[in-house]
């Protein structure tokens, strides 16, 4: 999940929220949102092998 900062950058969140906090993992801020949908990628890959 991507979301736009104030700053005007994108940060990936998890797609699940954590049991213990209730909230998304941050995993990764970025300045643009193709490099963030590119990093997603990566993470989804990498869970699936």
């Amino acid at each position: 999940m991507i979301r736009k900062l104030k700053s005007g950058e994108y940060r990936l969140y998890s797609r699940k929220k954590d049991e213990a906090t209730g909230k998304r993992r941050n995993l990764g801020t970025f300045s643009s949102m193709e490099k963030a949908k590119q990093h997603e990628r990566e993470v989804q890959y990498f869970k699936k092998h």
